[in-house]
């Protein structure tokens, strides 16, 4: 059996996100299809809220036009117990870099604090990164230059 929320997360990414075919399966077909390849129902259904929380947030996008200039972001204990210094400068850094903004960073925190799951490490805050930046895109999915500065740690920001 697969073991979290996060690894249902990362197999829809994987599967669907870039898949150029007309037809998109229904919640129905796809908890079948996640049954099948070995996750638990609860899992299932932790990730399909997760979604919904996610597409929630998108709905909500301020206009980039009218941002403010960014302030200092300040984590609370449990945010520090769960995102690691790395992790906090990894956010600050694609912040920074213009792949983040203070919006899209804090809806990362958020799905990020919601998934329910023992050890995350940095890795998959860059999954959830790619997850929260694919679902604020306005065109199809995410730019490589994106994809690029998030997992391979902004070797290529250029400041």
């Amino acid at each position: 059996m697969k073991e979290n929320i996060l690894d249902v997360l990362i197999y829809l990414f994987e599967n669907y996100m870039f898949d150029e075919g007309e037809h998109e399966p229904d919640q129905e077909t796809l908890t079948l299809e996640l049954s099948q390849a070995g996750f638990e129902r609860g899992m299932i259904n932790g990730a399909f809220d997760w979604l919904e929380n996610l597409a929630r947030l998108g709905e909500h996008r301020p206009n980039p036009a009218a941002a403010k200039p960014p302030a200092l972001r300040h984590y609370t204990a449990h945010e520090s117990e769960r995102l690691s210094g790395a992790a906090q400068g990894l956010l600050l850094n694609l912040q920074q870099c213009g792949v983040l903004n203070p919006q899209s960073r804090e809806t990362v925190i958020n799905q990020f604090m919601a998934l329910e799951a023992d050890s995350l490490d940095i890795e998959h805050l860059k999954w959830v990164i790619l997850m929260v930046l694919s679902n604020y895109s306005d065109s199809e999915g995410i730019s490589e230059l994106t994809e690029s500065l998030v997992m391979d740690g902004l070797h290529t920001c250029i400041h």
